[in-house]
C-alpha cells in the first residue's frame, strides 16, 4: 500500500507543471534617441511570449517589463530589444 501511495504521489508530482512566477525586470535601453523609439521597443517586448506588460520611458532610457518566467527569460527580452535595433542590459 505504501508503494502504491508513493507511486501515485510521484506520478502526480511529475505531471504537474512547474509553478510559474511573475517577475519584473528593468532594462537599460541607451540606444533610444527619439521619442518614437519607445514604440518600437515596447512592440518588440510585447510580442515576446510571456510578457504581460512593458512600460518604456524615453526620458529614462529604460523599459520595465513584467513577464511570466515559465514562458520567457530575461535573455529573451534583451534579445527582443536587440533584434528591434535597441540593445539592452539589465539594470542593477
Amino acid at each position: 500500500m505504501k508503494k502504491l501511495i508513493a507511486l501515485l504521489v510521484l506520478t502526480f508530482a511529475l505531471t504537474m507543471p512547474a509553478w510559474a512566477a511573475t517577475r519584473t525586470v528593468t532594462l537599460s535601453v541607451p540606444g533610444m534617441t527619439c521619442v518614437t523609439c519607445p514604440i518600437t521597443v515596447k512592440k518588440a517586448l510585447a510580442q515576446t511570449d510571456g510578457v504581460q506588460q512593458a512600460e518604456v520611458s524615453f526620458e529614462k532610457r529604460e523599459a520595465v517589463v513584467t513577464f511570466d518566467d515559465a514562458k520567457t527569460t530575461v535573455a529573451a527580452l534583451t534579445e527582443a530589444t536587440k533584434n528591434a535595433g535597441y540593445p539592452s542590459t539589465v539594470k542593477p
